[in-house]
């Protein structure tokens, strides 16, 4: 099922469907400021292990997820005083941080170094979902394959249809991957450089 959201200005009440299939269980491909995300609730063990199954991806590959803000990342991860200055000045934007997680992140999440990646993106829709469903959701690439990530609705619904229980359409999307920035140790560190400014780690 495909839905059309504003992306300026999301409709409360398709918001809200979105939430109660994520909260049935539901997995959801949703926009980004960077690329169409697929995902379902943080706490949904089931739910998860469909979205490994439906991205044929190995349980080892760790998958983000998306906060509604800085307050909600450290309820899920540790941020250090440096990374809370630097992060602040980031968010919402095209960045992925790595951060130690806290006791609050679900096993099924973890990778052996016990770390997170975690997303607030600059997008209204997929912000309105997380602050209307309370906690965080998944966030893994709409792609069949790692190097063709999709951009399109519509090519998603034709490649994710039956596996996927909302498609939300937030109008094609000029696909680019997040930066992302590792603060697991005292000095930050750019992983991969994609959309966002890294300057201030250079």
């Amino acid at each position: 099922m495909r839905i059309e959201i504003d992306p300026d200005n999301p409709q409360i009440m398709n918001i809200r469907h979105v939430v109660k299939v994520i909260q049935n269980g539901g997995l959801i491909a949703y926009p980004t400021d960077t690329i169409y995300g697929i995902g379902c609730d943080l706490f949904n063990k089931a739910a998860i292990e469909k979205v490994y199954q439906i991205k044929k991806m190995p349980r080892y590959k760790p998958l983000s997820f998306i906060c509604a803000d800085l307050k909600d990342i450290s309820v899920y991860a540790q941020v250090s005083n440096t990374a809370y200055k630097m992060m602040k000045r980031l968010i919402p934007g095209p960045y992925t941080f790595i951060l130690n997680a806290t006791r609050m992140v679900p096993k099924i999440m973890l990778t052996k170094r016990r770390t997170v990646g975690i997303r607030v993106p600059e997008n209204n829709i997929c912000l309105s979902i997380v602050k209307e469903l309370g906690n965080p959701i998944i966030s893994t690439s709409a792609s069949v394959m790692k190097d063709e990530i999709m951009s399109d609705p519509v090519e998603i619904e034709n490649a994710f249809g039956h596996s996927i229980d909302i498609i939300i359409d937030g109008g094609v999307l000029i696909s680019e991957p997040s930066s992302m920035i590792d603060f697991t140790e005292s000095t930050p560190k750019v992983v991969r450089e994609g959309k966002g400014d890294i300057s201030m780690f250079m």
